[in-house]
């Protein structure tokens, strides 16, 4: 049976790698919807331009290809991410043992825990601020207020949207993978920390 106690040097190294995997978990994340946004951008930016009709109206657009560009792009970036929720909880159980593992699961739910909520509220935040600007405070549409918001209200779709509710997924998974590898984890641990 583990016991996760802070004094064992094997609990503390699992707390800081599991402290570790929220943060760069929502960092590929984000940097995947930037990569696949810019993706879109050029495609929307081909169709205007090799498409005459699109901007009056007259012609539709070709939104066929733009839904292919975002479900092709967000499947291929979810790989290295969705591995890492297996591997890493793996590799921690079998090297450094149930202790660690323990700790890493303690670590990344802590930590999880706060980036979802900050990732969602702040988020949510660039949204309304880019609404209330937009209704008229600060000097409303077109304003320098208003580009800003549209900068953050960029950022903090992908923080509402996508990280920060992932994480839960991410925990899951990773608690998943702990539970049905446990009993290996235990009997064939290297290191036992």
């Amino acid at each position: 049976m583990a016991i996760l106690d802070l004094r064992n040097p094997g609990v503390v190294v699992g707390l800081f790698l599991g402290a570790m995997m929220p943060p760069l978990f929502s960092a590929m994340l984000i940097l995947s919807v930037s990569k696949n946004a810019k993706v879109m951008v050029i495609e929307i930016r081909r169709q205007f331009r090799e498409i005459p009709g699109i901007l009056e109206g007259k012609v539709k657009p070709d939104s066929n290809k733009c839904v292919d560009i975002a479900s092709k792009g967000a499947l291929k970036s979810l790989i290295v991410p969705g591995s890492l929720s297996v591997l890493v909880p793996l590799f921690v159980g079998f090297v450094l043992g149930p202790n660690s593992l323990g700790g890493f699961l303690a670590g990344s739910i802590v930590t999880g825990i706060i980036f979802a909520i900050f990732m969602v509220n702040s988020g949510g935040l660039w949204d309304n601020a880019k609404k209330f600007i937009e209704d008229g405070a600060f000097g409303g549409k077109g304003s320098e207020a208003h580009k800003a918001a549209i900068v953050g209200d960029t950022v903090g779709d992908p923080f509402k949207d996508t990280a920060g509710p992932s994480i839960n997924t991410l925990i899951t998974v990773m608690s998943l993978t702990a539970t049905v590898f446990g009993s290996l984890i235990a009997k064939y641990a290297i290191f036992r920390l």
